[in-house]
């Protein structure tokens, strides 16, 4: 799967098409664009003058995707990732807008000092917008509304280890006082779901077998977090945000709590919809994350709940690490370091697996651009109208895309999906009007703010 760009004009005065998703249906239209935004959304013979990108009668014309969970790790660690690689892998696969987790950089994004050092790394190298997560860890409760202001969408936090020493958990009373000032702050928290008692009290033998890792990352590991994260907005009236639900298990709970009136949203992955633990085979240490890929009834579940609207949208949570950090331990999935890297794919996975299920792209693009904007209060974003940035992709859904992972855009050729033939291509990314890769055209984005650097 290489990155797919535009070819000719590097930018486009409009884009012409049979299939352009409007106010949520498929309509011909032509898209006029005048100074990075839409100016107007025409019918399909308006005139134009200047270059038009004119797309075939089978093909979409979507908002770009809004990938609200991508560690992109720099600095620090950019030798995993880095916005160069991560923003250029996010415009192949149709991302134009990301927003990049506060863990796996070092510094961690739980300072200004720590925001400040992101965004000196990432001026200049960014082909797609970017946006920026705080994250909310024990010690740093002064520090959360100063990140606010400085345009943070949001406060990650973790209830069990997240696997980096800089960025601990949130123990009990921690979390309470984290989101009793979100609250205060009427700012998002974020949550990894996972309970640090039930996974200690889990068998985790090092071991080859899948099988035996999905029995270290059970159900009710995500269950019981979940619990309390309802029990936090509850006491705080705090807004939450379950990331990266795995286990179909809590959705009932959490369509409870919506009835309940409680202010939560939840998310959920690829590769939790598109992959499935029967398939996976041993030592394969690129299909390790954390909450785990379970089975085959649990990902229909998952299916189901996102149709129910009690799943809100779908990201990528791309985390991506080198090929030796996944190899540690020689196939011990308990040593290897879990994250799947889905950033370019994420996106075609899931518009294939929705098209074989009869489920129209149109889901899908709520699913992942509108609906995503939206969670984070980026109203230009995620959508196709008038005043919107002109942020397209074009999706064919008569070709293909075979996934190889050392063609793709990521600094390290790690995927979970290497291998697979997915139905659909991603032929044009447009960012505020241009198809072209350019690392200077990125902007860095905050909270209802637009730019922020």
């Amino acid at each position: 799967m290489s990155a797919a760009v535009g070819t000719g004009s590097s930018a486009w005065a409009a884009v012409r098409g049979r299939q352009v998703l409007v106010d949520g249906a498929l309509r011909p239209a032509t898209v006029t664009i005048a100074e990075g935004r839409v100016s107007g959304v025409e019918a399909v013979d308006h005139p134009v003058a200047g270059p038009v990108l004119d797309v075939p009668d089978a093909a979409y014309v979507l908002p770009g995707v809004v990938d609200t969970h991508v560690h992109v790790n720099e600095p620090g660690r950019t030798h995993w990732e880095g916005f160069a690689t991560a923003t250029r892998a996010a415009h192949a696969g149709g991302v134009t807008t990301l927003v990049d987790m506060p863990l796996n950089s070092v510094p961690p994004t739980t300072t200004v000092a720590g925001l400040r050092a992101k965004q000196e790394a990432a001026a200049g190298r960014l082909a797609v917008d970017v946006a920026f997560w705080g994250g909310a860890v024990p010690g740093n409760l002064a520090d959360l509304e100063p990140l606010h202001e400085a345009g943070v969408l949001g406060f990650k936090c973790f209830l069990s280890p997240s696997g980096v020493e800089e960025f601990p958990p949130l123990d009990p009373a921690g979390f309470e006082e984290a989101l009793a000032e979100v609250a205060r702050l009427d700012a998002l928290m974020v949550v990894h779901a996972e309970d640090p008692a039930v996974l200690d009290a889990a068998p985790h033998p090092p071991s080859r077998a899948y099988a035996d890792f999905l029995l270290s990352r059970p159900d009710e590991a995500e269950t019981t977090a979940v619990r309390r994260v309802l029990d936090g907005a509850r006491a705080t009236g705090a807004r939450v945000h379950v990331l990266h639900l795995s286990s179909a298990r809590a959705v009932d709970l959490l369509a409870d709590a919506r009835a309940e009136g409680l202010p939560v949203t939840v998310e959920t992955c690829p590769h939790y919809l598109c992959l499935e633990a029967d398939a996976i085979p041993d030592a394969a240490p690129e299909f390790k994350c954390c909450p785990p890929i379970r089975d085959r009834a649990n990902r229909e579940r998952l299916w189901e709940a996102l149709l129910a609207g009690v799943v809100d949208v779908v990201v990528s949570d791309h985390s991506p690490t080198t090929a030796e950090e996944k190899a540690r331990g020689g196939g011990d999935l308990q040593q290897a370091w879990g994250g799947v890297a889905g950033l370019q794919v994420g996106f075609t996975a899931v518009a294939a697996e929705a098209a074989a299920r009869g489920i129209g792209v149109e889901r899908v693009a709520q699913w992942m651009a509108t609906g995503t904007a939206d969670l984070v209060g980026l109203p230009d974003k995620g959508r196709i109208a008038p005043g919107a940035d002109a942020d397209l992709v074009v999706h064919d859904p008569t070709a293909t895309t075979e996934v190889r992972a050392a063609d793709l855009a990521h600094r390290n050729p790690v995927s979970a999906y290497d291998g697979l033939t997915l139905a659909g291509r991603v032929t044009h990314t447009l960012v505020r009007g241009s198809s072209v890769v350019d690392h200077a055209r990125g902007r860095m984005l905050g909270r209802m703010l637009g730019r922020t650097a």
